[in-house]
C-alpha cells in the first residue's frame, strides 16, 4: 500500500534538493539541442535506476536498531542541510553532444549523463535516508523518482523560464531548512525513543 503522505514528503524534499542541482542545467542543455522527449527517456531511465539503488539502501538500514537508524539519518539529513548552503553557485555542466538525433544516441547521452553525475549526489543520499526513516520503500521510491522525474522535465522543458522567476539561492535555502527540520526531527526521535 502506498502512503500518499510519505510520497508526498519525499517528492517535496527530492524536488526542492534536486532543482539547483547540476543535473536540472544538463537537462535544460540537452534538452535545448535534441528532441525533449529522447533526453526525457534516457534521464528518466538513470533516475529510476539512482532511486531503486538509493531505496535498496535505505531499506537495509531497516534493519539496524529504530533508535540507531534516526540518529543516523538525522545526522545525515543535518549533513545534507549544510552541503546545501555551503555549496557553491554551480556552472552550467559541459555536456558532450551525440553525433546525430537517433533515440539510442540522445537517450544514451542523457543516460549517462544522469547515471554518472547522480551517483552518489545528495538526492540520492536522501533518498536512501528517507526509505530508512520511513520504512517504506514503495512510496519512498514512488515520491523520489516523481520528483526527480519532475526536475528532469523542468529543465528540459522550462528550466530557464522557472530559473528567471524563482531565484535559485532561494530554492536551495528552502530545501535545506526542509532538511534541516527533517534532521531535527530524526534526532529528537532518536534521544525521545
Amino acid at each position: 500500500m502506498i502512503s500518499l503522505t510519505v510520497t508526498a514528503v519525499v517528492f517535496g524534499v527530492v524536488f526542492l534538493a534536486e532543482l539547483p542541482d547540476k543535473t536540472a542545467l544538463a537537462g535544460l542543455v540537452l534538452g535545448t539541442r535534441y528532441r525533449a522527449s529522447y533526453v526525457f527517456a534516457g534521464v528518466a531511465a538513470a533516475f529510476a535506476l539512482h532511486v531503486a539503488l538509493a531505496v535498496a539502501a535505505g531499506s537495509v538500514l531497516t534493519l539496524l536498531p529504530q533508535q540507531l537508524v534516526h540518529a543516523l539519518t538525522g545526522v545525515l539529513f543535518l549533513g545534507g542541510a549544510a552541503m546545501l548552503l555551503l555549496k557553491k553557485d554551480e556552472d552550467e555542466a559541459e555536456v558532450r553532444k551525440p553525433e546525430n538525433q537517433s533515440f539510442w544516441k540522445v537517450s544514451g547521452a542523457g543516460f549517462m549523463l544522469i547515471l554518472v553525475a547522480e551517483f552518489g549526489d545528495l538526492t540520492q543520499i536522501m533518498t536512501a535516508n528517507l526509505a530508512a526513516r520511513y520504512d517504506d520503500p514503495l512510496s519512498v521510491g514512488l515520491g523520489a523518482v516523481l520528483a526527480l522525474w519532475s526536475v528532469a522535465a523542468l529543465g528540459i522543458v522550462g528550466g530557464k523560464a522557472l530559473m528567471k522567476r524563482v531565484p535559485l539561492r532561494l530554492i536551495t535555502q528552502i530545501a535545506a531548512l526542509l532538511m534541516l527540520g527533517l534532521g531535527v526531527w530524526s534526532l529528537w526521535e532518536a534521544i525521545a525513543g
